[in-house]
């Protein structure tokens, strides 16, 4: 059984190969009730980091429209139990200003990761506007900096709530190379650090 990176929190956690082609009759007979409404309680999973086995992340799919505080602590309360350190959250509406600063208030415990179904509908990362993003090593990000005898202030940046920052779950401090294309070289890269 191969498997796939999961996006955005989860960069090298693993996903096998039957998740992610999954069609979608075998999606809908395997996670839909007999009403025809989604079990999002189904969809919940762990996976472990494939080159660190012991790290895992929880993925959990919110059954409330407006994700409050007492569905953080649910999670929360999973994580704990599991001794996980490492959680994203799913939910069909919005979060309140109230569960967001849960996330806020953990990040020192836990590295929480937010999206909406709506965010999560296209693959950005597909699109012909995207480049390419590929996100350095602690060892890459050194040599980088070594070999253009730079400092991390100098490097350009992207925000920590980009699209894509968000989708490959960046931190303060994470840097990416950027692949364009170029008409006079064929292709170019540069390098932001996340702020």
């Amino acid at each position: 059984m191969r498997s796939h990176d999961i996006p955005d929190s989860g960069q090298g956690f693993q996903v096998s190969e039957e998740e992610i082609n999954m069609d979608l009759a075998t999606f809908r007979a395997t996670y839909t009730s007999g009403g025809g409404n989604l079990e999002r309680g189904q969809l919940n999973f762990f996976t472990n980091h494939k080159d660190k086995p012991s790290e895992q992340i929880f993925v959990f799919f919110s059954d409330e429209k407006s994700v409050g505080v007492k569905t953080m602590r649910k999670l929360l309360g999973i994580l704990e139990e599991k001794t996980i350190s490492q959680g994203v959250i799913v939910f069909p509406g919005n979060m309140t200003p109230s569960a967001r600063k849960v996330i806020v208030a953990m990040a020192s415990t836990y590295k929480l990761e937010e999206f909406s179904e709506s965010d999560l509908l296209v693959n950005i990362t597909h699109h012909t506007l995207v480049p390419k993003h590929e996100v350095l090593t602690l060892e890459q990000k050194k040599i980088l900096l070594e070999k253009y005898r730079l400092k991390e202030t100098q490097l350009p940046r992207i925000q920590l709530a980009d699209p894509v920052a968000r989708y490959y779950g960046l931190r303060r401090g994470i840097v990416v190379k950027i692949t364009r294309p170029s008409e006079t070289s064929g292709r170019y890269a540069s390098y932001r650090i996340c702020f």
